[in-house]
């Protein structure tokens, strides 16, 4: 392949802005912001199943709560009823009201029952009220953090997109000078070497592999007309010779 040697040192210059549109595509998947996002996401979810769990059961406990005062309420007036018949005298019979002064003293026991369970009830209410509540508290902090992260990323996001820009405006101003066979045979090795389709000849060495260029190597190279489209014989890249190839 032949090409103007003026062509063939823009290939160097597209390269270099070629490299930094890469690390830039680099830089933008591998922000920081990103990884931490996505740890965010991950306990987000955690926190938030532990949380809808701790509702289920508050939600269960505060039944039973209600219950238990229901309960303890229905005795305290049954028993507040059969009090003040004898109190009133409304009970003239004495096996009658020897029987309600039983009844009276089964209440009082099953009342004070009741209360413990409803007490044990009122504690698990607010323990695992306690625990909700923390875990909301851990929510909202989650989706500060996130939101703080994510306001990292786009300007970390919008600042490289800047400079892709002007990449890739300089890309096409470079492109513009390069012969299409060449530009096509660059973008080829590219593809196939790493991002990298062309390195310069400097110091006897080859810019894109860096290994030294054998002895036979450079003499046939400095035979070569400077039109010609050398490749490396260790990488295949395109070598471009520059001045300070060493030949």
């Amino acid at each position: 392949m032949k090409a103007d040697p003026f062509a063939q040192l823009k290939l160097l210059d597209l390269q270099l802005v070629d490299s930094t549109l890469d690390q830039l595509a680099h830089r933008l998947r591998t922000l920081p912001a990103n990884a931490a996002l996505a740890a965010l996401a991950e306990r987000r979810t955690d926190v938030a199943a532990k949380h809808g769990q701790l509702q289920t059961e508050v939600t269960d406990l505060n039944r039973d709560q209600r219950k238990a005062d229901a309960d303890v309420e229905q005795v305290k007036a049954r028993r507040t009823r059969n009090q003040d018949r004898l109190d009133q005298g409304l009970v003239g019979d004495p096996k009658q009201m020897q029987a309600m002064q039983h009844e009276l003293a089964t209440l009082e026991r099953r009342i004070s029952d009741l209360e413990d369970e409803e007490l044990v009830v009122m504690e698990r209410v607010e323990e695992t009220q306690a625990k909700l509540d923390a875990l909301s508290t851990e929510l909202a902090e989650i989706d500060a953090d996130t939101q703080h992260q994510q306001q990292i990323r786009a300007a970390a996001a919008t600042e490289i997109a800047g400079r892709e820009d002007d990449g890739r405006a300089e890309r096409e101003l470079l492109v513009a000078d390069i012969p299409s066979d060449l530009l096509a045979l660059y973008d080829k090795l590219r593809a196939q070497l790493g991002g990298v389709g062309v390195g310069a000849l400097q110091h006897k060495r080859c810019g894109g592999c860096r290994l030294d260029v054998g002895a036979a190597d450079l003499a046939r190279i400095a035979a070569a007309p400077s039109d010609e489209v050398i490749r490396c014989e260790e990488c295949n890249r395109i070598l471009v010779r520059t001045s300070e190839s060493g030949l």
